[in-house]
């Protein structure tokens, strides 16, 4: 007998094939697996819930660009099993009706958090290394290969920061006093983190990109850290950019940012209070930007991003 949690997941599979018709899915199907097993009568069944294709989720997930995890979830919850995740997704027709750009999106970025989700926990990966170290060119890039969110903590506090310095008596793009370290920078921090709590806390990994110096140098932050996030099923990673003087020199220069004219102004003494020798002990992976590195930061990219999601 038809249950309604079939009828669901067919309702769901007709909806995937959209105005494509049963015969043109079949015929898919059929080519996908190499066999003519497949008729337009048999997606019938599927999408009226009589059946469940469980032997043909592989190809549904294919020929719908949905990720197997989705179906496979979606299946057992059709055969009355409780899967390991609740996985259901909504259908969407009664809030958002005519609108089905809007509702294709949504139902790509549930599928999407699905397959993010699928291989453990949601993460939250820290991005650290000195001015012109290439930190947020190694962010960005890594959350474009993770799909996984960013935030800058330039781009997030700048405005702030400068507001504040002013209203303190200070110039505006400070970054190297007493009074910007004690009295500016930690309000910085607490900013960017608490963006990243509200994001962890929905289960969304995030990438964030700032240079960490004072952080992960001491010793108790990066286990406090964790351990708050572990509380919530989400795993931490700290990375290190590193980088040589010239390279950071070069990046900076180029870059032209007022807040580093301190540094370039003043640079033999900003560098000698820099370790470009050794990264903090608390990093779990360094990655080598220098120029002319022997691995180009894609690569290196790629490689991180595999030893994060093992």
């Amino acid at each position: 007998m038809t249950t309604e949690a079939r009828r669901a997941f067919g309702a769901y599979l007709a909806r995937l094939r959209g105005s494509r018709s049963q015969r043109a899915l079949a015929a898919q199907l059929c080519d996908l697996a190499g066999s003519d097993t497949i008729t337009r009568h048999e997606v019938s069944r599927w999408e009226r819930g009589v059946r469940v294709p469980d032997d043909w989720l592989p190809y549904l997930a294919r020929a719908h660009n949905v990720a197997l995890p989705v179906l496979e979830r979606m299946a057992a919850q059709a055969h009355g099993r409780d899967p390991d995740q609740d996985g259901t997704p909504f259908d969407l027709s009664a809030f958002f009706s005519g609108a089905q750009d809007l509702k294709t999106r949504l139902a790509n970025a549930w599928h999407g958090r699905a397959v993010a989700n699928a291989g453990g926990n949601p993460m939250l990966i820290l991005v650290g290394g000195y001015a012109g170290s290439g930190k947020t060119e190694f962010a960005r890039f890594l959350s474009d290969l993770s799909g996984w969110a960013f935030l800058d903590k330039d781009a997030l506090t700048r405005r702030m920061t400068e507001r504040l310095l002013i209203s303190l008596g200070a110039d505006q793009h400070d970054r190297h006093t007493d009074l910007y370290r004690t009295e500016v920078r930690p309000h910085e921090y607490r900013c960017l983190l608490n963006a990243a709590y509200g994001n962890i806390d929905c289960g969304v990994s995030i990438i964030l990109a700032a240079p960490f110096i004072s952080e992960l140098n001491n010793p108790s932050w990066l286990p406090r850290l964790t351990h708050r996030c572990q509380a919530k099923g989400v795993d931490v990673r700290a990375i290190w950019v590193h980088s040589d003087l010239d390279t950071m020199r070069e990046y900076i220069e180029q870059r032209d940012a007022p807040r580093d004219g301190w540094k370039l102004a003043n640079w033999d003494e900003y560098a000698s209070t820099l370790n470009t020798e050794d990264p903090p002990d608390a990093a779990h992976l360094t990655i080598d930007n220098r120029l002319g590195a022997a691995v180009s930061l894609a690569d290196q990219t790629r490689r991180a991003l595999s030893k994060l999601m093992p």
